[in-house]
Protein backbone atom coordinates (compact mmCIF):
# COMPACT_ATOMS: atom_id res chain seq x y z
CA UNK A 1 0.00 0.00 0.00
CA UNK A 2 1.11 3.44 -0.83
CA UNK A 3 2.32 5.53 2.37
CA UNK A 4 0.95 8.90 2.76
CA UNK A 5 3.53 11.70 3.96
CA UNK A 6 5.23 10.56 6.85
CA UNK A 7 4.13 10.00 10.41
CA UNK A 8 4.58 12.04 13.32
CA UNK A 9 6.03 10.29 16.92
CA UNK A 10 5.24 11.82 19.86
CA UNK A 11 8.40 12.79 20.11
CA UNK A 12 8.70 14.26 16.71
CA UNK A 13 5.74 16.28 17.56
CA UNK A 14 7.35 17.48 20.96
CA UNK A 15 10.38 18.59 19.12
CA UNK A 16 8.59 20.62 16.59
CA UNK A 17 7.12 22.65 19.58
CA UNK A 18 10.16 23.08 20.85
CA UNK A 19 11.39 24.76 16.84
CA UNK A 20 8.19 26.36 17.46
CA UNK A 21 9.27 28.21 20.84
CA UNK A 22 13.13 28.82 19.94
CA UNK A 23 12.09 30.30 16.35
CA UNK A 24 9.39 32.57 17.67
CA UNK A 25 11.77 34.15 19.99
CA UNK A 26 14.55 34.66 16.68
CA UNK A 27 14.85 37.86 14.62
CA UNK A 28 14.24 38.27 11.34
CA UNK A 29 15.51 34.67 9.61
CA UNK A 30 16.81 35.65 6.60
CA UNK A 31 20.26 36.71 7.44
CA UNK A 32 18.60 39.53 9.69
CA UNK A 33 16.72 41.35 7.10
CA UNK A 34 13.93 43.26 7.72
CA UNK A 35 12.77 42.72 3.41
CA UNK A 36 9.23 40.72 3.36
CA UNK A 37 8.99 37.07 2.31
CA UNK A 38 6.92 36.90 -0.77
CA UNK A 39 5.07 33.93 -0.76
CA UNK A 40 3.81 32.78 -4.04
CA UNK A 41 0.66 30.61 -4.33
CA UNK A 42 0.81 29.27 -7.82
CA UNK A 43 -3.01 28.80 -7.40
CA UNK A 44 -6.06 31.50 -7.55
CA UNK A 45 -7.53 33.25 -4.52
CA UNK A 46 -10.48 31.30 -2.64
CA UNK A 47 -8.87 28.20 -3.40
CA UNK A 48 -8.14 25.13 -0.64
CA UNK A 49 -4.54 26.01 -0.85
CA UNK A 50 -4.80 29.66 -0.45
CA UNK A 51 -7.14 29.18 2.71
CA UNK A 52 -4.32 27.23 3.98
CA UNK A 53 -1.63 29.74 3.82
CA UNK A 54 -3.97 32.41 4.59
CA UNK A 55 -4.90 30.64 7.74
CA UNK A 56 -1.28 30.63 8.44
CA UNK A 57 -0.27 34.19 6.80
CA UNK A 58 0.06 35.94 11.00
CA UNK A 59 1.68 32.67 12.64
CA UNK A 60 4.20 32.89 9.63
CA UNK A 61 4.75 36.84 10.27
CA UNK A 62 5.77 36.17 13.92
CA UNK A 63 8.49 32.99 13.12
CA UNK A 64 9.72 34.50 10.19
CA UNK A 65 10.24 38.04 11.86
CA UNK A 66 9.19 39.53 8.97
CA UNK A 67 6.47 40.64 7.35
CA UNK A 68 4.77 37.50 4.71
CA UNK A 69 3.26 38.78 1.53
CA UNK A 70 1.10 36.31 0.03
CA UNK A 71 0.74 36.60 -3.89
CA UNK A 72 -1.42 34.58 -5.98
CA UNK A 73 -0.41 33.88 -9.27
CA UNK A 74 -2.27 31.21 -11.27
CA UNK A 75 -1.98 30.17 -14.01
CA UNK A 76 -1.32 26.61 -16.53
CA UNK A 77 -2.22 24.35 -13.20
CA UNK A 78 0.42 26.34 -11.40
CA UNK A 79 3.28 26.00 -13.83
CA UNK A 80 2.99 30.07 -13.96
CA UNK A 81 3.53 30.76 -10.02
CA UNK A 82 5.94 27.85 -9.76
CA UNK A 83 8.33 29.08 -12.23
CA UNK A 84 8.78 32.48 -10.40
CA UNK A 85 10.01 30.43 -7.64
CA UNK A 86 12.06 28.81 -9.40
CA UNK A 87 13.75 31.37 -11.08
CA UNK A 88 14.01 33.51 -7.98
CA UNK A 89 17.01 34.43 -5.26
CA UNK A 90 17.85 31.39 -3.67
CA UNK A 91 18.02 33.92 -0.40
CA UNK A 92 15.11 32.56 1.41
CA UNK A 93 12.98 35.92 0.46
CA UNK A 94 11.05 34.06 -2.05
CA UNK A 95 9.10 30.95 -1.06
CA UNK A 96 5.80 29.33 -2.39
CA UNK A 97 3.37 26.52 -1.79
CA UNK A 98 2.50 23.77 -3.95
CA UNK A 99 0.27 21.06 -3.91
CA UNK A 100 0.15 17.34 -5.79
CA UNK A 101 -0.61 19.32 -9.07
CA UNK A 102 3.66 20.08 -9.11
CA UNK A 103 4.49 16.80 -9.61
CA UNK A 104 2.10 15.77 -12.10
CA UNK A 105 2.39 18.33 -14.02
CA UNK A 106 5.64 17.07 -16.17
CA UNK A 107 3.36 13.73 -16.65
CA UNK A 108 0.72 16.03 -18.16
CA UNK A 109 2.33 18.64 -20.05
CA UNK A 110 4.49 18.23 -23.13
CA UNK A 111 6.52 21.10 -22.05
CA UNK A 112 7.68 22.45 -18.96
CA UNK A 113 9.67 26.11 -18.22
CA UNK A 114 11.51 24.52 -15.51
CA UNK A 115 12.16 20.93 -13.61
CA UNK A 116 9.66 20.00 -10.94
CA UNK A 117 12.44 17.62 -8.95
CA UNK A 118 15.46 19.19 -9.59
CA UNK A 119 14.70 23.31 -10.37
CA UNK A 120 13.19 24.15 -6.51
CA UNK A 121 14.06 23.44 -3.21
CA UNK A 122 11.88 21.18 -1.40
CA UNK A 123 11.34 22.64 2.32
CA UNK A 124 8.45 20.69 3.90
CA UNK A 125 5.86 18.62 3.05
CA UNK A 126 3.35 20.69 5.43
CA UNK A 127 -0.13 18.49 5.32
CA UNK A 128 -2.61 17.15 3.82
CA UNK A 129 -6.21 17.80 2.91
CA UNK A 130 -8.72 14.59 2.82
CA UNK A 131 -10.61 13.94 -0.31
CA UNK A 132 -14.11 12.43 -0.73
CA UNK A 133 -15.79 10.23 -3.37
CA UNK A 134 -19.38 11.28 -3.63
CA UNK A 135 -22.47 11.12 -5.66
CA UNK A 136 -25.53 12.39 -6.45
CA UNK A 137 -27.96 10.87 -4.00
CA UNK A 138 -30.45 9.72 -6.61
CA UNK A 139 -27.85 7.31 -7.48
CA UNK A 140 -28.41 3.92 -6.03
CA UNK A 141 -25.65 3.46 -4.23
CA UNK A 142 -24.28 4.10 -0.65
CA UNK A 143 -20.87 1.90 -0.27
CA UNK A 144 -17.80 1.31 -2.48
CA UNK A 145 -19.34 -2.15 -3.38
CA UNK A 146 -22.75 -0.88 -4.39
CA UNK A 147 -20.90 1.99 -6.58
CA UNK A 148 -18.67 -0.89 -8.46
CA UNK A 149 -21.67 -3.31 -9.07
CA UNK A 150 -23.85 -0.07 -10.80
CA UNK A 151 -20.57 0.64 -12.80
CA UNK A 152 -19.97 -2.99 -13.48
CA UNK A 153 -23.17 -4.05 -14.80
CA UNK A 154 -23.52 -0.46 -17.28
CA UNK A 155 -19.86 0.15 -18.67
CA UNK A 156 -19.36 3.61 -19.12
CA UNK A 157 -22.99 4.44 -18.89
CA UNK A 158 -22.06 6.89 -15.74
CA UNK A 159 -20.04 10.23 -15.85
CA UNK A 160 -17.66 10.91 -13.17
CA UNK A 161 -16.62 14.80 -12.80
CA UNK A 162 -12.84 16.49 -12.05
CA UNK A 163 -11.90 20.03 -11.43
CA UNK A 164 -9.97 20.04 -14.69
CA UNK A 165 -7.82 17.22 -16.93
CA UNK A 166 -4.55 16.29 -15.15
CA UNK A 167 -5.75 17.83 -12.22
CA UNK A 168 -5.31 15.12 -8.39
CA UNK A 169 -9.21 15.65 -8.94
CA UNK A 170 -8.91 13.81 -12.03
CA UNK A 171 -6.44 11.42 -11.43
CA UNK A 172 -8.18 10.32 -7.92
CA UNK A 173 -10.99 8.84 -10.10
CA UNK A 174 -9.16 7.49 -12.55
CA UNK A 175 -7.27 5.69 -9.52
CA UNK A 176 -10.29 4.55 -8.47
CA UNK A 177 -11.58 3.25 -11.35
CA UNK A 178 -8.07 1.42 -12.30
CA UNK A 179 -8.49 -0.27 -8.72
CA UNK A 180 -11.77 -1.37 -8.98
CA UNK A 181 -11.52 -2.33 -12.63
CA UNK A 182 -14.32 -0.41 -14.50
CA UNK A 183 -15.47 2.50 -15.98
CA UNK A 184 -17.08 5.66 -15.81
CA UNK A 185 -17.34 8.37 -18.69
CA UNK A 186 -14.89 11.27 -17.27
CA UNK A 187 -16.32 14.89 -17.78
CA UNK A 188 -14.03 17.78 -16.95
CA UNK A 189 -14.81 21.38 -15.57
CA UNK A 190 -12.92 24.71 -14.59
CA UNK A 191 -12.75 24.30 -11.37
CA UNK A 192 -14.47 22.23 -8.52
CA UNK A 193 -17.24 25.31 -7.97
CA UNK A 194 -18.91 24.34 -11.05
CA UNK A 195 -17.91 20.52 -11.05
CA UNK A 196 -19.81 20.72 -7.21
CA UNK A 197 -23.04 22.57 -8.48
CA UNK A 198 -23.32 19.80 -10.90
CA UNK A 199 -22.69 16.72 -9.12
CA UNK A 200 -25.78 18.64 -7.07
CA UNK A 201 -27.80 18.72 -10.08
CA UNK A 202 -27.55 15.30 -11.33
CA UNK A 203 -25.45 16.42 -14.32
CA UNK A 204 -22.70 14.30 -13.18
CA UNK A 205 -23.23 11.45 -11.21
CA UNK A 206 -19.87 11.04 -9.31
CA UNK A 207 -16.61 12.71 -8.39
CA UNK A 208 -13.76 13.56 -5.81
CA UNK A 209 -13.41 16.35 -4.27
CA UNK A 210 -11.53 17.76 -0.97
CA UNK A 211 -13.82 17.18 2.13
CA UNK A 212 -13.57 21.11 3.11
CA UNK A 213 -15.58 21.55 0.14
CA UNK A 214 -18.00 19.19 0.35
CA UNK A 215 -19.11 19.15 4.02
CA UNK A 216 -22.32 21.44 4.03
CA UNK A 217 -23.63 19.25 1.11
CA UNK A 218 -22.77 15.89 2.81
CA UNK A 219 -24.54 17.43 5.81
CA UNK A 220 -27.67 18.70 4.07
CA UNK A 221 -28.03 15.38 2.18
CA UNK A 222 -27.24 17.06 -1.52
CA UNK A 223 -24.46 14.82 -1.67
CA UNK A 224 -23.50 11.34 -0.35
CA UNK A 225 -20.32 10.49 0.32
CA UNK A 226 -19.03 6.77 -0.90
CA UNK A 227 -15.86 6.80 0.97
CA UNK A 228 -12.69 9.00 2.01
CA UNK A 229 -9.85 8.48 -0.36
CA UNK A 230 -7.03 9.08 1.88
CA UNK A 231 -5.32 6.06 3.99
CA UNK A 232 -7.20 6.71 7.47
CA UNK A 233 -11.18 7.93 8.18
CA UNK A 234 -10.86 12.21 8.98
CA UNK A 235 -11.43 13.93 12.32
CA UNK A 236 -13.62 16.31 10.44
CA UNK A 237 -16.30 13.18 9.47
CA UNK A 238 -15.32 10.07 11.28
CA UNK A 239 -18.47 8.31 10.15
CA UNK A 240 -17.13 8.22 6.59
CA UNK A 241 -15.21 4.69 6.14
CA UNK A 242 -12.39 4.94 3.67
CA UNK A 243 -12.62 3.26 0.45
CA UNK A 244 -9.42 1.26 1.68
CA UNK A 245 -11.27 -0.26 4.10
CA UNK A 246 -14.40 -0.84 2.10
CA UNK A 247 -12.25 -3.75 0.06
CA UNK A 248 -9.74 -1.67 -2.34
CA UNK A 249 -7.23 -1.91 -0.04
CA UNK A 250 -4.35 0.12 -2.07
CA UNK A 251 -6.55 2.75 -2.78
CA UNK A 252 -4.76 5.97 -1.04
CA UNK A 253 -4.77 9.84 -2.17
CA UNK A 254 -5.14 13.17 -0.65
CA UNK A 255 -4.71 16.28 -1.49
CA UNK A 256 -0.76 17.16 0.31
CA UNK A 257 0.70 20.77 0.33
CA UNK A 258 4.40 21.83 0.38
CA UNK A 259 6.59 24.56 0.92
CA UNK A 260 9.02 25.21 -2.00
CA UNK A 261 11.94 27.80 -2.38
CA UNK A 262 14.28 28.29 -5.17
CA UNK A 263 17.01 25.75 -6.53
CA UNK A 264 20.66 25.80 -4.52
CA UNK A 265 19.72 27.51 -1.32
CA UNK A 266 21.87 27.23 1.47
CA UNK A 267 21.73 24.64 3.57
CA UNK A 268 20.98 27.04 6.93
CA UNK A 269 18.57 28.83 4.69
CA UNK A 270 16.35 25.73 3.99
CA UNK A 271 17.23 24.96 8.13
CA UNK A 272 15.88 28.47 9.27
CA UNK A 273 12.49 28.76 6.35
CA UNK A 274 11.66 25.12 7.75
CA UNK A 275 11.99 25.30 11.31
CA UNK A 276 9.92 29.14 10.92
CA UNK A 277 6.99 26.92 8.39
CA UNK A 278 6.79 24.13 10.83
CA UNK A 279 6.60 26.53 14.12
CA UNK A 280 3.80 28.44 12.58
CA UNK A 281 1.92 25.30 10.89
CA UNK A 282 1.96 23.81 14.36
CA UNK A 283 1.32 26.59 16.26
CA UNK A 284 -2.15 26.08 18.21
CA UNK A 285 -3.86 29.15 16.26
CA UNK A 286 -3.22 27.72 12.89
CA UNK A 287 -4.04 23.50 13.85
CA UNK A 288 -7.48 24.59 14.77
CA UNK A 289 -7.94 26.83 11.92
CA UNK A 290 -6.68 22.97 10.11
CA UNK A 291 -9.24 21.31 12.06
CA UNK A 292 -12.20 23.47 11.23
CA UNK A 293 -11.01 22.96 7.52
CA UNK A 294 -10.38 19.51 7.72
CA UNK A 295 -6.74 19.72 7.00
CA UNK A 296 -4.51 17.27 8.66
CA UNK A 297 -0.72 18.86 9.52
CA UNK A 298 2.44 16.88 9.96
CA UNK A 299 5.61 18.70 8.51
CA UNK A 300 8.54 16.77 7.14
CA UNK A 301 12.25 17.51 6.97
CA UNK A 302 13.45 19.07 4.27
CA UNK A 303 15.18 15.43 2.72
CA UNK A 304 11.64 13.57 3.84
CA UNK A 305 9.95 16.52 1.48
CA UNK A 306 12.38 16.10 -1.89
CA UNK A 307 11.99 12.25 -1.38
CA UNK A 308 8.49 12.45 -1.14
CA UNK A 309 8.41 14.51 -4.39
CA UNK A 310 10.37 11.93 -6.26
CA UNK A 311 8.88 8.99 -5.46
CA UNK A 312 4.80 11.36 -5.95
CA UNK A 313 6.36 12.19 -9.37
CA UNK A 314 6.99 8.45 -10.64
CA UNK A 315 3.58 7.63 -9.19
CA UNK A 316 1.62 9.78 -10.97
CA UNK A 317 3.67 9.93 -13.75
CA UNK A 318 2.32 5.58 -14.53
CA UNK A 319 -1.21 6.76 -13.95
CA UNK A 320 -1.00 9.67 -16.44
CA UNK A 321 0.54 7.60 -18.88
CA UNK A 322 -2.31 5.03 -18.21
CA UNK A 323 -4.97 7.15 -18.35
CA UNK A 324 -3.75 9.05 -21.58
CA UNK A 325 -3.30 12.31 -20.25
CA UNK A 326 -1.21 14.91 -22.23
CA UNK A 327 -2.03 18.53 -22.18
CA UNK A 328 0.11 21.29 -24.73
Amino acid sequence: MHTMLFPMTRRAVLGLGASAAAVAACPALAQGSDKPIRFILPISAGSGVDAIVRAASVALGKAFGQPVVIENLPGAGGITGTSVVAKAAPDGLTLGMVSNNHVINPAVYKKMPFDAINDVTPISVVGATPLVLVVNPKLPAKNVKELVALLRAKPEGYNYASSGNGTIIHLAGEMFMDEAGVKARHIPYKGTGPMVTDMIAGQVEMGVVALPAVQPHLKSGALRAIGLCGPARSPAAPDIPTIAEQGLPNYAVEGWFAVIGPPKMQAADVQRVHDAVAAAFTSAEVREAMDKQGNIIKPTSPEQAASYFRSEAARYAALVKKANVVLE
